[in-house]
């Protein structure tokens, strides 16, 4: 048993936001008072069920829900050297996060039941709620969908061949009326590979500085344009993943004031970073779409803030030091976030006024799970205990990572809300030292 004290009870999917105590007794919440108002009952119940009592001091200290990822990279199977599930998994719960989706660029990837069995299987062994998606079509080809209604009756919680884009309209046509059937949601790389010669750099200044053309905006923008024209055909749930451009933020706006089906999320990168991070940081700054422009960054935040873009997700990628260091053009593209992310929002969203505490939290747990369909993102008596608790007015050095890999631009900077405790399913996963 398990009593959370003094803590700032935040929790965006009720509202709830004062001092208070949380009970936790097994894997739920029993009880939610008053600070002080708990304790008799706690070693009460300690007693009668001859169970210890922990206790927690969250004074000074936010008590939000576990955080919720969507879009991570645990490159299990196949691509063990750079992450895998239980590495992942740790990198998670340093962040605060307590669920997280796994996706499917694979080896083999998650276009068949044995795969997707693996990944869940792999895990529940965690001590966090791992899910992971379903691929839209077989081998990430685009040319033939998997049979979506067996992948998701071995668990799959969504579907997406991110990593690719899905070029063909009539295979993209046809996932979406398959999704409306089946009532998940399809997420979506939107890059047209036909625009892009070089990837991970944004075309102009920051490509021509290194002598490559670069990816431009039109890559994305030609794919959200057609893909929120098929949802709104089929009636298909989709969520465009990373978006970057202002133009993409714009349609996003636009579609959703008569359809609440499409969807959109950011990354912690694409609302800090513009394309003049490559010249500094080189191939940890290369991702996949590209960082853009100040302009396109101001949108992305423009979108969280009204609700236009209604989730962060990490696309938490892991590389290899030997991966990151070859030339600019032979290096993969992305970086890793589930480390970095809230203290990232905190820093470039809430302490800027872009947004409030509470606007964050919602975008970074109750609304990927209301998307997805996930028992995640809320704090509510009888509900599963998932909690981080941070502390928003301590800073931390990143310098070390739980995460096989440290790809990260933000390696050495110093961002805040210290991630102190993060619970899951009533037990304490993460402490930091």
């Amino acid at each position: 048993m398990l009593i959370i004290k003094n803590g700032r009870v935040m929790d965006p999917a009720s509202g709830l936001d004062g001092l208070y105590d949380i009970l936790i007794d097994g894997e739920t919440i029993a009880k939610i008072g008053m600070c002080g108002s708990l304790s008799d009952m706690a070693a009460e119940s300690a007693l009668m069920s001859s169970e210890s009592l922990t206790e927690i001091d969250a004074s000074g200290c936010v008590v939000a829900p576990g955080l919720v990822d969507a879009h991570v990279h645990f490159r299990d199977p196949g691509f063990t050297d750079k992450e895998d599930i239980g590495t992942g998994a740790e990198a998670a719960k340093a962040g605060g996060f307590t669920s997280v989706v796994m996706m499917g660029n694979t080896s083999p990837h998650m276009d068949n039941p044995d795969t997707i069995r693996y990944a869940l299987e792999k895990g529940a062994s965690t001590g966090i709620h791992v899910y992971t998606c379903g691929n839209v079509t077989k081998g990430m080809e685009g040319k033939e969908l998997t049979d979506m209604e067996e992948l998701l009756s071995c668990g799959a919680v969504l579907f997406t061949d991110d990593g690719k884009p899905i070029t063909d309209e009539k295979i993209m046509r046809r996932a979406c009326e398959e999704s409306k059937r089946l009532g998940v949601v399809l997420s979506l790389h939107e890059e047209d590979p036909s625009y892009i010669t070089d990837n991970g750099v944004n075309a102009g200044d920051a490509a021509d500085a290194l002598g490559l053309t670069g990816s431009p905006r039109d890559a994305e923008i030609a794919m959200v344009q057609r893909d929120i024209a098929i949802a709104n055909e089929t009636g298909a749930h989709i969520t465009i993943q990373h978006i970057s451009t202002k133009e993409a933020v714009e349609m996003i706006r636009k579609a959703r004031q008569t359809n609440k089906r499409i969807h959109a999320e950011a990354t912690p990168h694409h609302f800090t970073l513009t394309d003049s991070a490559v010249a500094e940081y080189g191939t940890l700054a290369k991702m996949n779409p590209p960082l853009r422009k100040e302009e396109d960054r101001l949108a992305i935040i423009e979108g969280l803030g009204d609700g236009t873009i209604e989730t962060i997700a990490t696309d938490h990628a892991p590389h290899t030091k030997t991966e990151k260091q070859k030339p600019f053009r032979e290096a993969p593209s992305g970086i890793t976030g589930l480390e970095t992310s809230l203290g990232l929002g905190i820093r470039e969203l809430v302490q800027p006024g872009y947004l409030s505490l509470m606007e964050l939290l919602s975008r970074m747990t109750i609304q990927p799970s209301l998307i997805y369909g996930l028992d995640a993102g809320r704090i509510a008596e009888g509900g599963i205990a998932d909690l981080v608790i941070f502390n928003l007015n301590e800073d931390r050095k990143i310098d070390t990572f739980a995460s096989k890999a440290d790809n990260s631009p933000f390696k050495g900077q110093t961002i805040p809300g210290r991630v102190k405790f993060t619970i899951s399913s009533g037990r304490v996963v993460y402490r930091a030292e």
